[in-house]
């Protein structure tokens, strides 16, 4: 790990930012990761959490930081000796998207715009296998990169006040769900009923940063089938060892 290219930021009193270049892509990632959990191991009595994005992590101290430059050597020095080895492979998911126009809000302005025909949309949205960066805005909103270029558009100009939990959504290069109703500027091409975070349960979410993922189109009334399952506490969240 090159530790001249990291910049280390204070955020606040009990907080360092620590920054890798502007770039989304799965050996930054791996880096990342790798730098998160031995952090996480090493200094696990100094710190109440550490959070990732796409090129950063932030740590999260429990006591106030006097001395940034001191902190910063100590973490330096930890990620100095850290020696990464491979990519990061976390699970593999497969999850269900109907794309049916109750749900795609935007897909047929999407496919205007894109000059493609729907089937054709979805098609080239369901083939790749996306990677999962982090999660945020929302607990459990899932950043997933590898949208293919041909599928890529800005957001909306003016944000929904509202989008239903389950919503499918693409923006720039990245596609993602919403876990939640919320408010939200991606643009709507479908609906996951996978229930993505539940605060009830010890682990809210089954996925990490580093998890892979893939969709698979269903139809409305297997969308209704899941959904049904869910709530019977019947559905099982298909995981894979390998792709096919």
């Amino acid at each position: 790990m090159n530790i001249d290219k990291l910049q280390f930021k204070q955020l606040g009193k009990q907080a360092i930012l620590i920054l890798w270049e502007d770039k989304m892509n799965e050996t930054t990632l791996s880096e990342i990761l790798f730098a998160k959990k031995k952090i996480e191991e090493i200094k696990v009595k100094e710190i109440v959490e550490v959070n990732n994005t796409y090129n950063s992590l932030i740590i999260n101290y429990v006591f106030t930081i006097n001395n940034i430059y001191n902190e910063t050597s100590v973490l330096k020095d930890l990620l100095e000796k850290a020696n990464i080895d491979k990519i990061y492979e976390g699970s593999k998911y497969i999850l269900p998207v109907c794309y049916h126009k109750k749900f795609s809000l935007d897909l047929e302005e999407v496919c205007v715009q894109k000059k493609l025909e729907v089937e054709e949309f979805i098609s080239t949205h369901t083939i790749p296998i996306y990677t999962l960066y982090f999660m945020g805005f929302l607990p459990g909103f899932l950043y997933l990169g590898g949208l293919p270029k041909s599928l890529q558009i800005s957001r909306k100009k003016t944000p929904r006040l509202k989008v239903e939990k389950g919503s499918v959504g693409i923006g720039e290069k990245q596609t993602g769900i919403y876990p939640q109703i919320s408010a939200g500027g991606w643009q709507i091409i479908g609906n996951c009923p996978v229930t993505l975070f539940d605060a009830s349960l010890k682990k809210p979410t089954p996925f990490s940063a580093g998890d892979q993922i893939k969709f698979k189109a269903v139809n409305l009334e297997e969308h209704q089938d899941i959904l049904n399952k869910i709530e019977l506490g019947k559905y099982q969240l298909e995981k894979v060892k390998e792709w096919e």
